[in-house]
């Protein structure tokens, strides 16, 4: 979650100015003090990362008129108000024009900070919410393919400079990683993006109705063709097809669509008409086609057909680094489909984040978000009750993800320390200060009976040799 933005506080008492200003100044916030509501509304934009705080009786523009132009500026902007003693009445005015929440003066320090700390939390998730829309919004591969870590990082390169040729394309993962957005993401960013994306699951259609399926049909054709129809080939002609789990394909279908990729041509079941069609194949595929084709299970003339170029999108237990912020993505998107309130990402769930193996992917990820943006406990999640943790700051998110990923290597690796040093590429003494830091010991990854290799030798983890 981003840090919380500036307070915008109006009032024309010098006392209440100064004494506010300490009062946030000591709770880390920034401050944005101004003496009139005149000044202060120039300050206000939709783009505004904080929230403003004003007294209601000033000279002038007061604080009744400020809210009302505040909220024409922007609806979502929180908005507290702070009235003198016993001028209750003008709060609830203010409350039913929209604003936060109001504050009765004389007024403790703490209660107000209370306040002011709800109050920039709400704005800050409105805002998280609105540049995720944005970013989905701007049709980058960025914001489609997310994820700050190396593997996420080659994986959009070669989407672009995929999409920027019309080549066949076999897309390899495991269940759940995300390979028909990769197809989708090529697509949408080829010179055929304005032309049809038609995705078929080959594993779902059923063997009796494959050839319809994919070739159409005569009105005739069978007994319940009542009609004509055009098949997936045809229409996804001048487009992209994209043949997902391909490898469950019969072999007599296969040999059907190698014909039309080769000859661009199809035939409905029950004509003897030539139809003409333009189209880039994408096929996905959890078994290696290569293998399968030298045993018989696969046409190894349409996995050389097809093969032009070959993919592998990473499993999401190798980017583990971009668990957090594809968690936060997809409980956002699921909290602002169901109109609720986006919830923060604690301590204890990050922790549970970044130790998980993941063996559904992101498709598992993505409904553990689910279901946490709906306040629904699942496998992965704590209780709603239990999801009031202090947030980490980005030093202990890092710190977490660092330990996490070195004891990952040395259980790997059998707390063999020349191996670790090769898979992260760090330096002996780098990777020394690390485990010292986070408390991390070696001889808990070394099996039992197992010698202890030349090159481990030396001072690692516990605590660092005097210089």
């Amino acid at each position: 979650m981003p840090e919380s933005g500036p307070i915008l506080f109006v009032d024309d008492e010098a006392s209440m100015r100064h004494a506010v200003t300490q009062w946030l100044g000591l709770a880390g916030f920034e401050t944005l003090v101004h003496d009139k509501a005149s000044s202060a509304l120039h300050v206000l934009s939709a783009d505004f990362g904080g929230i403003l705080v004003t007294d209601l009786k000033m000279d002038g523009m007061d604080g009744m008129e400020l809210l009302r132009r505040a909220q024409q500026i922007d609806p979502e902007l929180p908005v507290v108000v702070i009235t003198g003693h016993g001028d209750v009445e003008t709060a609830v005015e203010a409350m039913r024009f929209g604003a936060y929440d109001f504050i009765e003066k004389p007024f403790a320090p703490e209660r107000f900070l209370e306040v002011v700390r709800r109050a920039s939390e709400k704005r800050q998730l409105v805002v998280e919410n609105r540049r995720l829309r944005r970013a989905v919004g701007e049709q980058t591969l960025s914001s489609r393919i997310i994820g700050t870590s190396t593997a996420a990082e080659r994986l959009r390169t070669s989407v672009a400079e995929l999409a920027g040729t019309d080549v066949s394309v076999i897309v390899y993962g495991e269940t759940g990683v995300g390979k028909d957005l990769v197809a989708r993401c090529i697509h949408d960013f080829s010179r055929r993006h304005k032309a049809n994306y038609v995705a078929v699951n080959c594993a779902a259609v059923p063997e009796t109705m494959v050839e319809s399926e994919f070739f159409g049909h005569e009105a005739g054709a069978f007994t319940s063709a009542v009609r004509a129809r055009i098949g997936k080939i045809e229409h996804a002609s001048g487009g992209t097809l994209f043949l997902d789990e391909i490898d469950s394909m019969p072999l007599s279908t296969q040999a059907k669509l190698l014909r039309a990729l080769q000859e661009r041509v199809i035939e409905r079941l029950g004509s003897n008409r030539a139809i003409p069609v333009d189209l880039r194949p994408i096929a996905a595929s959890k078994v290696d086609l290569r293998a399968a084709s030298s045993d018989g299970r696969f046409r190894s003339d349409l996995y050389y057909r097809l093969s032009v170029v070959e993919l592998t999108v990473p499993p999401l237990r190798d980017r583990i680094e971009d668990v957090p912020l594809l968690f936060e993505y997809f409980a956002a998107t699921a909290a602002a489909a169901h109109a609720r309130e986006p919830r923060p990402v604690t301590s204890a769930i990050l922790n549970t984040l970044i130790t998980h193996h993941w063996p559904g992917n992101v498709r598992e990820l993505r409904n553990a978000a689910e279901r946490y943006a709906l306040g629904l406990p699942g496998p992965l999640m704590p209780q709603p009750s239990d999801a009031s943790g202090e947030r980490l700051s980005l030093a202990q998110q890092v710190e977490a993800f660092e330990r996490v990923l070195i004891e990952r290597c040395l259980a790997e690796t059998g707390g063999k320390v020349s191996a670790v040093l090769e898979r992260l590429n760090i330096p002996r003494r780098t990777l020394s200060e690390k485990m010292a830091r986070l408390g991390i010991d070696r001889q808990r990854f070394r099996p039992s009976d197992g010698p202890i290799a030349a090159d481990d030798s030396g001072p690692i983890g516990g605590k660092l040799p005097n210089h």
